[in-house]
């Protein structure tokens, strides 16, 4: 290691500190290359396969990995700043977006809850009014409860969107959200480029 050279924790690179990345190294942020050259795995972010040249000038994304030449560069991006967090923002985002099919379970709810309890309350007074003991219209009431489940109806939406969408991200597809998934269900072709790389949204 050089002398004008130090090792630092990713989370303490500063915008404009120049960055010197080996062989077989992730690139910790977001930069220019300011000198040297080599190859570039961005498979990660591009889904291309094929590692990128890189030189003087040219921009590097954070937790992509070098692959054969050195190079240093002058960080731009840190932080939140960087397109790695930018992805993992716009997944969360999504996640918490509402699909139209949910605000339609969320606006159901809204009467078929209230409905559910007054149902329940109803049976549990008609079997105490039949003479049945306590417990039995107990259970009885609990049972409407548990058949109708309204809590299911405003829950499962969510979920889904939630699970869906993060499984997207974990196979390198990026959901803008629930209502972008909601609509995939009427695709039913999606057309690739020769390389089987979306290029373009």
């Amino acid at each position: 290691m050089n002398k004008n050279e130090m090792k630092i924790p990713i989370d303490q690179v500063k915008v404009n500190d120049v960055v010197l990345v080996k062989p077989g190294e992730k690139v910790p942020v977001d930069g220019i290359i300011i000198k040297g050259s080599s190859t570039v795995d961005e498979s990660m972010i591009t889904g291309e396969s094929m590692p990128v040249e890189k030189q003087a000038g040219d921009k590097v994304i954070g937790a992509t990995l070098n692959k054969i030449g050195s190079f240093t560069f002058k960080a731009t991006q840190v932080g939140e700043g960087t397109l790695l967090k930018k992805i993992t923002r716009f997944v969360e985002e999504a996640q918490a977006s509402k699909a139209p099919v949910q605000k339609l379970a969320d606006t159901v709810s809204n009467y078929f809850v209230p409905a559910t309890i007054f149902i329940a309350v109803a049976t549990f007074l008609v079997w105490v009014g039949l003479g049945y003991v306590t417990w039995f219209a107990l259970t009885a009431a609990v049972s409407v409860l548990i058949i109708a489940c309204p809590c299911a109806l405003g829950l499962a939406t969510p979920t889904a969107i939630m699970v869906g969408t993060g499984l997207g991200a974990k196979k390198g597809i990026l959901i803008r959200g629930g209502e972008a998934l909601q609509t995939m269900e009427q695709v039913n072709t999606i057309v690739f480029d020769k390389t089987g790389t979306l290029t373009e949204g």
